[in-house]
């Protein structure tokens, strides 16, 4: 077995200096740091990311996949604008742009709309993208367009059939998929769509439809689409954020629809996280938040094609 560490001092360096940015970029725009518990009595509803279980005295509790739910609670208990840098853990998220833990620099931000929390996001990754300089302003897609460019496919509207079409799928991948229509939104972005993008800037997408609004409010100008959005770099996803979803009963509706589409993946269902329904009853404030994956900025500041060479150790050896 190989005892040595997956990278250098020169990436430890460099991930000092993201963090280091990292704070001043939220310190110049007094944002608050917090720390909330990495365990939680609570998985993630979400059907496509995993928690990891940890037992303790027969007690079961989940590794966080995000501070989401708890960071929620703090806006709702009247904390001021937020932000925190924690590891995170998802169960089964490995390969050469996943790992099973790693390094979520999360943030919300009061009174935001969308396209404002959109702009601090990419001037965020900018800041940190030291060695990497982008030569233009980023572009700005919606989902629809982005779809519709790479596809010539209207992803609010477009039956299966024809989606798996644009995709070449072949009977194996049809039964795999099924009538998941979320998932074949997912496989085509992430193979074709995203692939389209370019490297010499980031690349917006905002405006996913509802199906994929997860928490994020409904686009209060088509009910369609959600406010939520996406940055990347190439392929590679760097950002995640909404403007939040503030109604409770909705947020549960939603939760329960994770919890049947669960059911019929064959994957364990979670319980509901009512400390946070309770939150979002006493009242979530107007607000946007934003979930970047730090080791994903290393990438690609260090010209690296393989995440865990951002890495001292690979989680779990």
């Amino acid at each position: 077995m190989n005892w040595r560490p997956n990278s250098d001092p020169e990436i430890a360096r460099s991930r000092a200096t993201m963090l280091n940015l990292a704070r001043t970029f939220f310190d110049d725009r007094q944002i608050l740091e917090v720390c909330t518990p990495a365990l939680s009595a609570h998985a993630t509803m979400d059907p496509n990311i995993e928690s990891i279980v940890a037992t303790q005295s027969g007690y079961q509790s989940y590794l966080h996949t995000s501070p989401e739910y708890f960071m929620k609670r703090l806006l709702a208990a009247g904390y001021p604008d937020i932000y925190q840098i924690c590891r995170v853990f998802r169960s089964g998220e490995n390969g050469r742009r996943h790992l099973s833990e790693f390094t979520m620099i999360e943030w919300y931000r009061l009174n935001f709309e969308l396209k404002r929390i959109m702009k601090e996001t990419a001037d965020f990754i900018t800041t940190l993208l030291t060695h990497n300089k982008l030569a233009q302003e980023p572009i700005q897609v919606s989902y629809t367009e982005a779809f519709q460019n790479a596809l010539a496919l209207d992803p609010l509207h477009a039956d299966i059939d024809s989606i798996a079409r644009a995709l070449d799928a072949d009977a194996y991948l049809r039964e795999r998929i099924g009538d998941d229509r979320d998932a074949w939104l997912d496989l085509a972005m992430s193979t074709q769509v995203a692939t389209t993008f370019t490297t010499d800037r980031l690349t917006l997408v905002y405006h996913y439809p509802i199906g994929q609004a997860s928490l994020a409010q409904v686009c209060p100008l088509n009910e369609e689409l959600s406010d939520r959005f996406e940055i990347f770099y190439g392929p590679l996803e760097l950002a995640n954020g909404f403007v939040e979803l503030t109604d409770a009963d909705v947020q549960e509706k939603r939760f329960r629809r994770d919890q049947k589409e669960r059911k019929t993946r064959g994957i364990a269902i979670h319980s509901i996280d009512e400390n946070l329904i309770d939150a979002l009853h006493a009242g979530l404030p107007t607000s946007a938040g934003v979930a970047v994956g730090l080791e994903r900025l290393l990438m690609i500041d260090n010209d690296l094609d393989d995440i865990q060479a951002t890495t001292t150790f690979t989680p779990g050896s």
